[in-house]
């Protein structure tokens, strides 16, 4: 049971923190990367999200962190760039997932509490029973 409540809390926690994982930026040591122009200006996206492919994930950095992209176009500076973001896709997938999880936790619970119960109730009967003899 308590290997159980440990799993559960276990997938919580790495939920809650690749969540934040996802959110943070996340640059390489090799060179400095300028600040994009889409955290500092207006910006329009010019395609939306979309999931990356082979190439696209070894050229464009924001593909690593959550797998699609958006090409976003910035107003002041008319810059075409790629920013990383989060898609419907990925999202419903993510939630299923957790549906699945929550569903799965559900029955075994549901399992052990039917197969405690018997057993109590076992237990119970044997000890009237033999109170009943003793008489």
């Amino acid at each position: 049971m308590l290997l159980l409540h440990a799993l559960f809390w276990g997938l919580v926690s790495l939920r809650v923190f690749g969540a934040a994982l996802l959110s943070e930026e996340r640059t390489t040591a090799v060179k400095p990367v300028a600040t994009p122009c889409w955290l500092m200006e207006e910006f329009t996206v010019t395609r939306s999200c979309a999931q990356c492919n082979a190439f696209e994930t070894k050229s464009y950095p924001s593909c690593a962190q959550t797998g699609f992209y958006e090409r976003v176009n910035c107003t002041k500076s008319n810059r075409d760039e790629v920013k990383s973001c989060r898609s419907s896709q990925m999202e419903e997938q993510s939630f299923w997932h957790f549906e699945a999880v929550m569903l799965s936790l559900t029955v075994l619970f549901g399992v052990v509490v039917v197969t405690r119960q018997r057993a109590l109730d076992r237990l119970a009967s044997e000890k009237v029973r033999r109170q009943i003899e003793s008489i």
